[in-house]
């Protein structure tokens, strides 16, 4: 995901005001309960759906989610995104015989989308489409080194997405008097991440898996755009979910745009022309562009704290798991460490821990962690 200076202005103006404008009223502050203190033996014998299911973080932002896609009002929409969130799914298989799956990998590659792949594992593995391979509530929000690396990661990220984006809808309505679709700016930031469960899925170690790239940006976005193609969400909404990771501000950005949805119409088999996903000639975005997928674009900026605030976070951690849980160099690269981040990181947030560990220091940080996670 790129960032530039131009994106960092409009973003401070943008999102300052709408916080201000919306912040409570979008997502109320709740009395959460304090977590739960467990062993490290707990932590191991946990699986990450238990951890998240524990977390007050968690549930609260799922709720808040689920509450906030209840307001859309195209039933149809909203329908198909509380199946996504109940059962993330990636239908978009179920087209995918051997040879079509042969096709598809033969075609990306002709085109440049796919590089150094092989056919037969190109995509993530699957044991059906009909049956995600994990709940979105137990997904983390990235990869193992990046932002909300934990279980409920994707739920927080998504949450704190989505106040973002109605910040900023309610920012454009007050100060600009421009009337937009919210329901598209709810939908498509709701799903803009849907395929992080089949892509990071955990795996024994307690890592989750490495991320492949497709069509030149992690291979989560284009299998989310495909699989809202196939879902049948309106071309507009799928746009502007396609504008996640960039806008289409500049000819530059809008070809990155425009490469990812016709990646994903080729893998959920449609002509993004003729679907309405892309203007006459497949050079650009629909003609005239909308202004719900730079909403859309804008909302998905935590990344720009997160991702430092986990990398600072996991190595400082490090150092607690050495004096307070006796930790070898091995232990650190291995299940014992896995299973006390992720149970930290779920209960509290890696963005929450940061904000200990920005504070208060090393100590601040160990005191939080081993209120949650008995030391040896």
């Amino acid at each position: 995901m790129k960032f530039s200076p131009d994106r960092r202005r409009v973003l401070a103006l943008g999102v300052a005001a709408g916080a201000a404008l919306a912040a409570d009223a979008v997502l109320p502050k709740l009395a959460l309960a304090k977590p739960r203190q467990a062993t490290l033996e707990q932590c191991l014998a946990m699986t990450p759906e238990e951890m998240a299911r524990t977390s007050p973080h968690v549930i609260h932002a799922m709720d808040y989610i689920k509450k906030t896609v209840a307001t859309v009002k195209d039933s149809g929409m909203r329908s198909a995104v509380m199946a996504v969130l109940s059962n993330p799914a990636p239908t978009l298989l179920a087209r995918m015989d051997s040879k079509v799956r042969g096709e598809v990998f033969q075609e990306l590659t002709a085109k440049g989308y796919l590089k150094d792949a092989q056919a037969d594992t190109y995509l993530p593995p699957a044991a059906s489409p009909d049956r995600a391979t994990q709940p979105f509530l137990a997904t983390p929000g990235s990869g193992y080194q990046s932002h909300h690396s934990y279980p409920g990661g994707l739920v927080t990220h998504t949450a704190g997405n989505l106040k973002i984006s109605l910040a900023i809808f309610e920012t454009y309505r007050n100060v600009y008097g421009i009337t937009l679709d919210r329901d598209e700016v709810v939908v498509s930031q709701t799903l803009h991440d849907l395929h992080k469960p089949w892509v990071f899925q955990w795996e024994k170690s307690g890592e989750s898996r490495k991320e492949n790239t497709l069509a030149g940006t992690g291979e989560h976005h284009v299998l989310s755009i495909a699989e809202s193609i196939v879902r049948g969400l309106p071309a507009s909404a799928v746009v502007a979910q396609a504008c996640a990771h960039t806008h289409p501000g500049t000819d530059k950005d809008e070809a990155e745009v425009v490469g990812w949805i016709a990646a994903a119409a080729i893998i959920a088999g449609v002509d993004p022309v003729g679907a309405g996903l892309l203007e006459q000639g497949g050079k650009t975005l629909p003609v005239p562009r909308k202004m719900e997928g730079f909403i859309t674009h804008l909302g998905d900026h935590d990344f720009v704290l997160t991702v430092p605030a986990a990398k600072w976070t996991i190595a400082a951690l490090g150092d607690v798991a050495r004096k307070h849980y006796g930790m070898g160099e091995t232990d650190l690269k291995g299940p014992k460490f896995n299973a006390l981040r992720n149970y930290a990181f779920s209960q509290a947030t890696v963005e929450e821990l940061y904000s200990v560990y920005a504070t208060q220091g090393q100590e601040g940080l160990a005191s939080a962690v081993t209120a949650m996670v008995k030391p040896a």
